[in-house]
């Protein structure tokens, strides 16, 4: 199945304006004509608004680190699903660890950003993913099931015909520890089937990335595994070199397995 790679750049609370202009200059240079990939930014809320203009007429996409649940009202400090929209925005992080750690985030809340970012027209990036004591006691696949789950009940299966999976292992992030490949691809592998037991359609066309101190030297080797299409990059998307380095090995693989897959389609013709 041909899915279209998304690398997703999180810059989390980082970032300011003279920064960010020259960030976004070298990464408009540097992402050039990858053309087997889908860029996203997904900057400090604040600078929404400088993102959209310094991204207006580029092939990069805009996207927002977090929203509300609902659509207006009394809730000093949010922002909404309509905001965003009115920024440009396409894609929205959805349930990132971090927000469960530190904000309280339930899955019953994140089901319901979910619901929010898709009824006007957001594409939820839906974050998933076991802690470290979680993954100790073997039940990584039984902690992720359940978020998966809770969201389906939600929303139904068929809302994730326009979602994006991010398989975030907690134990990774930001701690230079990464999962193996093997070690996501199985994850990834567990999370397709669990939606193909609802529709198989919507499992096969599915986008799962890959989110855990994804860098250049890793970029590669995870990319090449078959469910794992593209990543959600956090600490190397402020460095440009980095950031493009990582894009460009995941837009070369993905050339280099769409070859593969033809080459096999072609023999079994």
């Amino acid at each position: 199945m041909d899915r279209l790679t998304l690398v997703a750049a999180n810059w989390k609370m980082n970032g300011q304006r003279a920064q960010i202009v020259k960030l976004m200059q070298d990464l408009k240079v540097g992402l050039d004509n990858l053309s087997e990939l889908e860029v996203a930014i997904c900057p400090p809320s604040v600078y929404l608004d400088l993102l959209q203009a310094i991204l207006n007429g580029s092939q990069l996409h805009l996207g927002a680190q977090n929203l509300f649940t609902e659509d207006h009202g009394a809730f000093t400090g949010e922002i909404s699903a309509p905001m965003l929209k009115d920024f440009g925005c396409r894609y929205v992080l959805v349930g990132h660890s971090e927000r469960k750690i530190h904000f309280g985030e339930t899955d019953a809340v994140i089901a319901a950003k979910f619901a929010a970012a898709q009824k006007h027209g957001l594409m939820p990036i839906l974050c998933v993913g076991e802690s470290d004591e979680q993954r100790k006691a073997g039940l990584s696949e039984l902690v992720v099931s359940a978020q998966l789950t809770t969201v389906i009940k939600h929303v139904g299966v068929e809302a994730f015909g326009g979602a994006v999976i991010a398989y975030e292992p907690v134990w990774a992030i930001g701690t230079g520890f990464t999962a193996k490949p093997e070690q996501a691809q199985t994850m990834h592998k567990m999370i397709r089937s669990l939606i193909a037991e609802y529709d198989v359609k919507v499992a096969a066309n599915l986008r799962i990335i890959y989110g855990g101190s994804v860098s250049a030297a890793n970029a590669t080797e995870l990319s090449m595994q078959v469910d794992i299409d593209g990543a959600l990059v956090g600490g190397a998307s402020l460095v440009a070199k980095q950031f493009v380095e990582i894009c460009t090995a995941m837009n070369s693989n993905k050339k280099l397995r769409t070859n593969i897959d033809n080459k096999l389609s072609s023999k079994t013709d």
